[in-house]
Parts: C-alpha cells; sequence; structure tokens
C-alpha cells in the first residue's frame, strides 16, 4: 500500500486579513538569503522574505494544482507542519489587476527616472522597491496565464 500523501497547512496574512489557506505539499518561496522550499515534517524555521513569489503545491488529490502568490516582502513561519507567512502585501495571480500592476510599474519608473536626474537616493530607493513590487506582480499574473 502507497503511504499517505503528506500535507500541511498554508497561510498567507496581510494587514487585510487571511488571503489563502489550504493544505500543501510543498511550499517554494523566495528568501532574503536565496530560494526555499519547505515540505511535510520540515525543521521549523523563521525567514524574512524577499519580493516575489509563493508557489503553493496542492496535493495530488487536487491534481497537483499550483497556487501563485505575488508577496512584497514579510516572512515565513514554519513549526508543527503549519506554514504562516505574514506579508504587508500579497496577491493572488488570478486576483491581480495586471492593467493597475503595469501602471504601478511606469509610476516607478517615471519616479526612479526623476531620483536619478535629482540625485535623491532616499526617491531612488523608494522608486526601485515600487519597481520590484510592479514587476513581481506583473510576473506572477503572467505565470499562470
Amino acid at each position: 500500500m502507497a503511504d499517505p500523501e503528506k500535507l500541511f497547512m498554508v497561510n498567507v496574512v496581510t494587514p487585510d486579513g487571511l488571503i489563502f489557506s489550504h493544505h500543501s505539499s510543498i511550499v517554494e518561496m523566495r528568501a532574503i538569503d536565496g530560494q526555499r522550499s519547505v515540505m511535510y515534517n520540515h525543521l521549523p524555521i523563521l525567514t524574512p522574505l524577499a519580493i516575489g513569489e509563493i508557489k503553493v503545491k496542492r496535493s495530488r488529490e487536487m491534481n497537483n494544482i499550483v497556487n501563485h502568490i505575488a508577496v512584497s516582502g514579510g516572512y515565513f513561519e514554519f513549526s508543527n507542519n503549519v506554514a504562516t507567512i505574514i506579508a504587508d502585501s500579497a496577491e493572488r495571480a488570478n486576483n491581480i489587476d495586471v492593467s493597475r500592476a503595469k501602471a504601478a510599474r511606469e509610476r516607478a519608473q517615471n519616479a526612479l527616472k526623476k531620483a536619478q536626474a535629482a540625485h535623491d537616493q532616499r526617491s531612488l530607493e523608494r522608486a526601485q522597491v515600487a519597481l520590484r513590487r510592479a514587476v513581481n506582480r506583473i510576473s506572477v499574473y503572467n505565470s499562470v496565464k
């Protein structure tokens, strides 16, 4: 008899509340120190997340569905077979308004040019972060289309 699939709970929380809660066989994410994957019975971990994509691979019973979630940083915590992602902002790929994300990318690119011309380091850093967030949202949206 085959072993039953080992699943754990994944919750994604933002200041607006719980945006995702499902069982998973593996979660892939970009931590600030590199790419990470977590499976059932992983050792406890707490790591800061970079702006990037979270991939939640669901069970075989769910036809190996992969949920794609764009996060703008935050933290990933895993303990007792529960993964919790706490992020300032997070959007499931199917909820991303790509035209809004493209407009944000355009605004960030314009702000970046102005900050470079003015030699304003603080504005430059803010524009770079805004640009990474917008590009990430577009990339996550495109990964499922």
